[in-house]
């Protein structure tokens, strides 16, 4: 958790450094934490599947608590993202925001409907993760977690061009998995011979994930610059640039880690807390891309 926090505040700062002063910085904690937790949860829906048949039950009953306290957090952190997204768009301080004026944002606003669509998948998952806790209630919160994760990003600053929609949305739906499957892993997997079984299959996935991660994200580049130079002659360019050096190192670690880790997990050569310690690294990386895309849908 600390780990978590000090990575969120890392990308939080350099976003803040490279688009100062155009970054609307409660804008973006408000949205990086939302993200952050919103993934979480995906991930935490979808780990049992990487596990055989016969042990999914055990890491569906492993991540509940941890489940529900980030859904708990991804729903704070979206009602928090709501009043302050209204608070800008009416242009007064957080301080005087009315209730009629955040209802007007969230009812008529393309922006707020997609707001109140994250909020509400955010309060479903979480009464799903208390009341409903079986193997079909892990499916209907990946669902509904890829609801509430996609729906700004389809409202976002490329929702007028279609394809920079799709490319935008499959690039976060991409992200999500990826980076939420390897925190879940971390937060349920809890002996080698477990790590043993699902590690193959989390490479495996996250190998397709970084193929469409890297597909969308520079067909939405595409759409959203219009010449190179903004990538340092702009606040979004910069943090675009930032965000492709964090993806390299952080495929680089990736491929590492495949070619390396994954060998020896396989082989019950290496022991949980050494595969729980490798992950920790790459997670930072991740907490700090997610963070700087958090950044970049504000900014743009």
């Amino acid at each position: 958790m600390l780990g978590g926090t000090a990575a969120l505040a890392v990308g939080l700062l350099l976003a803040w450094a490279l688009t100062y002063p155009q970054v609307a910085f409660g804008a973006t904690v408000t949205r990086a934490a939302a993200d952050v937790a919103a993934v979480v949860v995906l991930g935490l829906a979808l780990v049992p599947m990487l596990d055989v048949p016969r042990y999914r039950d055990e890491l569906a009953r492993r991540s509940a608590a941890a489940m529900t306290v980030a859904a708990a957090l991804w729903l704070v952190a979206e009602v928090a993202r709501l009043f302050t997204a209204a608070a800008a768009t009416a242009a007064v301080p957080l301080s005087t925001l009315g209730v009629r004026t955040t209802v007007e944002y969230a009812i008529s606003t393309v922006a707020g409907r997609a707001d109140l669509i994250s909020v509400l998948a955010a309060a479903l998952v979480g009464a799903l993760t208390i009341w409903w806790r079986t193997p079909a209630a892990g499916v209907a919160v990946a669902g509904i977690a890829a609801i509430g994760t996609t729906a700004r990003t389809l409202a976002g600053h490329l929702s007028e061009n279609a394809f920079g929609g799709i490319a935008v949305t499959l690039h976060a739906l991409a992200a999500a998995v990826w980076c939420g499957l390897l925190a879940a892993l971390v937060l349920t997997v809890g002996h080698r011979g477990q790590w043993a079984r699902v590690l193959p299959r989390f490479s495996a996935l996250s190998l397709w994930c970084v193929v469409v991660l890297l597909v969308g994200g520079i067909g939405s580049a595409v759409v959203t610059l219009d010449a190179p130079t903004q990538l340092w002659s702009t606040g979004y360019g910069r943090l675009v640039l930032a965000k492709v050096l964090f993806t390299a190192a952080l495929l680089g670690l990736a491929w590492h880690n495949r070619t390396d880790w994954l060998p020896s997990a396989r082989g019950h050569r290496v022991t949980a807390a050494t595969s729980s310690r490798r992950s920790y690294t790459e997670l930072a990386l991740m907490t700090v891309a997610l963070t700087l895309a958090a950044a970049l849908a504000v900014t743009g």
